[in-house]
């Protein structure tokens, strides 16, 4: 499962999400280029204008309006550090053939090669129920179907601005915010120090409260499983699945891996 790097000459053939790209070798503009040719975001934005359509047809009072957005803002941080502590992060997915895939996607191989923007961004058989549960009902209750169609296209936008900030925490670039760099640095810790914590992307106030807010001096050693998020070949022999079809367990550094200086696949 090493990181082979692809032929350019013949990559540049590829339809454009067919080719590689790895955000720590690229540049702000073409993140940005990207970006918006995903099909997740082309989604949620195409998403986010069919509920604008549907307030238009009925909508809610101005008052119960912003009373929708705002809970639709107030509930994502925590239904996201929720998800990504108790679902992302749980051991009890690769236990089950029919859930190990669906785990290896949306966040094994995240973790296996943080870099990697192909499986950066968010399976949408798994984000959209979660958008239209942690939004729609409270919206409904707000405002009837004016207030659930404001409350999910807040929830959609804050997903896509989420994707873009999960983004840029990749890049190989220095912010000039300080808010960001404090973003930045916080995901660092989690994808390549300890990833047990700081489960936040753009907020990191449920960590607090919750006890997984860290910095990487007052943890004492790497975690060991910080790239294979504990799935290592003891557990393979019982619940083989996930390295079945990642074509092995990789350990170590993914870029040092691609080198050959570390552990590569293992099959």
């Amino acid at each position: 499962m090493s990181h082979k790097v692809a032929d350019p000459a013949r990559e540049a053939d590829l339809p454009f999400w067919k080719r590689s790209h790895y955000l720590d070798r690229m540049s702000f503009r073409e993140l940005v280029v990207a970006y918006f040719q995903h099909y997740t975001i082309m989604t949620y934005l195409g998403l986010t204008a069919l509920c604008l359509i549907v307030f238009a047809l009925r909508p809610a009072g101005a008052w119960q309006t912003l009373a929708a957005i705002a809970a639709g803002i107030a509930i994502y941080p925590l239904a996201w550090h929720l998800l990504h502590q108790y679902v992302l992060h749980s051991r009890w997915m690769w236990k089950s053939r029919l859930l190990s895939p669906t785990w290896k996607r949306i966040h094994y191989d995240h973790h296996q090669d943080p870099n990697d923007l192909s499986v950066l961004f968010g399976a949408l058989y798994t984000t959209l129920p979660t958008i239209a549960l942690a939004t729609i009902p409270i919206g409904w209750v707000i405002g009837g179907v004016g207030g659930a169609a404001a409350a999910l296209a807040t929830g959609l936008v804050t997903t896509c601005y989420y994707e873009f900030m999960h983004c840029i925490q990749h890049l190989a670039f220095k912010p000039k915010w300080s808010w960001v760099q404090h973003m930045k640095q916080r995901h660092m810790e989690h994808h390549f120090f300890d990833e047990n914590g700081n489960y936040g992307i753009t907020n990191y106030v449920w960590d607090r409260v919750l006890g997984t807010y860290y910095v990487k001096k007052d943890r004492p050693a790497r975690s060991p499983t910080v790239f294979n998020l504990g799935y290592d070949e003891q557990v393979a022999e019982r619940y083989p699945w996930v390295k079945e079809l990642s074509g092995g367990i990789a350990s170590g550094h993914p870029r040092r891996r691609a080198l050959g200086k570390e552990n590569t696949a293992t099959n």
